[in-house]
């Protein structure tokens, strides 16, 4: 007779990932069972990586409305707390896109906590920093509340509280964005100002045909004079008359150095001029050079030797200048993707690639993450590659799902590590499929410092995929013996496939390898799930694509945290 072995179903040290093995797991979107971040950690995953695009379980509005509800959340439990959070992710530059920030105050603004509506309102200057963000905040709030005598004060401010020159070069760079300009903003907020503050809003409103009075009426004293206004805006109205012409060109290309015009104050009809983007490119910030090098390419000034393309190449290898800029590696990456491709995400723009240029925007995105100290411990990298890390975007960036974003991440600490191996969770060698009752599924990654990210990842996008089994790395290891001092896993933690929970499986290799083993998730969605145990201190959960996130994992990894 066969006995029956009854504890192999109620066992507590293994438990299939499909079955919650403690009271504090939650189902997630894939059927799995993992643990829940807490609202104050799921803010920060949607201000970090927003929520455009969805994920692979959850569309777009569900995932943003449920981000929303945390944020809101947060706003009740901790005013103070919330808005502080909004404003230093915002002003430290540790998101790819201020757009999560400003919708997020603007829920704070739209709140029903009177405090956190004052809170909301003495933020607006530290996350609206420019022009379109004030668009944004104004446009989401509009939506979410109306205008009230509170709402209306704390956006004036926004522009008497600049000096007049500031303002100017805002109001003329910054033109209009989300259905709103200066002018409709104008309107509903009333702002005060001393009298160049005036004329500038009087500019805003009604051009320079406001400071003319009509037939029988004389002016109205200071506010009618076109003298006050910063001479920005006098040379921006001078473009609108030049002549189409190699004589004209010559004008614009003087009052760009001579008033530093940016591109969005020069005259469309201009912008196929290899000479007038010469002339923006010397005084470019580095932001705006990344965005617009395909630009540049189309129209011949950036090619292959020639005096902007070393321009260009050397403002990026320029360590001081990047770190000054506050570019967030989102950004170098994203102009890298598109910059690779030859042609504009959206319209007809296309262009020449320059590989000088392709491996400066590389090497800057490296650098970009600052200073990152190597830990001298074995590291052991494991990428989720399965089809849900296809689904979305990272940070609203066009061809950057989640399941490249990983391999760009893992490489910032490849590069760094000098004992690392990476690894991917794939359908296993030899074009298997999948199973997640087998310890398979793990192929190794080749992430040499020799390869090109772009090479990086294309190998990542072509590797098949598998279920989504976290579990694996420290299954893997246990059984091959690795000695690993610390395991990072990229994944959104939506994972259902394996026999045993990822918790477990490092506290199996713990016991048997007699090594204290450490486990840091990288989240690349801003859902509300992680496979790592709250209540294990030696578990860290961080935010993909945080800009501070290769240093607080070496920190983390080190015990210095």
């Amino acid at each position: 007779m066969t006995m029956a072995n009854y504890a192999e179903h109620v066992q507590k040290r293994v438990t299939p990932q499909s079955e919650s093995a403690r009271e504090d797991q939650v189902q997630n979107s894939a059927g799995g069972f993992t643990f829940k971040v807490d609202d104050w950690q799921r803010m920060t995953r949607f201000l970090i990586l927003g929520a455009e695009g969805g994920s692979y379980y959850a569309e777009e509005r569900k995932l943003v409305r449920e981000n929303a509800q945390a944020v809101e959340a947060c706003l009740k439990a901790d005013p103070l707390r919330a808005v502080e959070l909004i404003a230093s992710v915002s002003e430290t530059s540790r998101a790819p896109k201020n757009d999560p920030a400003v919708f997020a105050l603007a829920l704070a603004a739209s709140s029903d906590n009177l405090e956190a509506r004052k809170l909301a309102y003495g933020a607006i200057t530290r996350v609206c920093r420019i022009g379109t963000h004030l668009f944004q905040f104004v446009g989401a709030v509009d939506q979410l509340r109306g205008w009230g005598r509170g709402l209306r004060s704390a956006v004036g401010r926004w522009y008497s509280g600049q000096t007049a020159s500031d303002l100017a070069y805002q109001v003329t760079k910054y033109q209009s964005r989300e259905k709103w300009a200066h002018r409709d903003v104008l309107r509903m907020a009333h702002p005060t100002g001393s009298a160049e503050h005036n004329a500038i809003y009087r500019w805003c409103v009604g051009g320079l045909e406001g400071f003319t009075p009509k037939e029988g009426k004389a002016p109205r004293g200071a506010q009618a004079d076109a003298a006050l206004l910063p001479a920005i805006i006098g040379a921006m109205e001078k473009t609108r008359t030049l002549s189409q012409d190699k004589a004209g060109e010559k004008e614009l290309v003087g009052l760009i150095r001579e008033h530093r015009l940016t591109h969005e104050m020069v005259p469309n009809d201009f912008k196929k001029s290899p000479e007038v983007w010469a002339a923006l490119l010397d005084t470019m910030p580095l932001g705006a050079m990344v965005r617009n090098l395909g630009r540049m390419s189309s129209i011949g000034l950036v090619a292959p030797l020639s005096d902007a393309t070393k321009l260009v190449t050397g403002r990026l290898g320029d360590a001081e200048r990047l770190k000054k800029s506050r570019l967030h590696p989102v950004a170098l990456l994203s102009a890298l993707l598109t910059y690779k491709g030859g042609k504009g995400v959206k319209g007809s723009l296309t262009w020449e690639v320059t590989p000088a240029v392709l491996q400066a925007l590389e090497e800057a995105f490296y650098a970009s993450f600052g200073n990152v100290e190597p830990t001298g411990l074995n590291t052991l990298l494991a990428l989720d590659v399965s089809g849900s890390m296809d689904g979305g975007v990272v940070a609203g960036v066009p061809g950057l799902t989640p399941r490249v974003a990983s391999a760009a991440m893992a490489m910032v600490t490849s590069r760094v590590e000098k004992h690392c191996h990476a690894v991917g969770f794939t359908s296993g060698g030899g074009g298997r499929q999948y199973d997640w009752r087998a310890d398979t599924g793990l192929t190794n990654l080749d992430l040499s410092k020799r390869q090109s990210l772009d090479a990086v990842c294309e190998m990542v996008r072509r590797l098949p995929m598998g279920g989504t089994d976290c579990a694996l790395p420290m299954v893997t290891a246990t059984k091959e013996k690795w000695q690993v001092d610390t395991f990072v896993v990229y994944t959104d933690s939506e994972t259902w496939a394996g026999k045993i929970h990822p918790f477990q499986a490092l506290r199996e290799y713990r016991q048997k390898m007699g090594r204290a083993a450490k486990l840091i998730v990288v989240g690349m969605v801003s859902n509300d799930f992680t496979i790592a145990d709250p209540s294990d201190a030696g578990m860290l959960d961080v935010v993909g694509f945080d800009a501070s996130a290769p240093a607080v994992m070496s920190e983390f990894a080190k015990g210095a945290l």
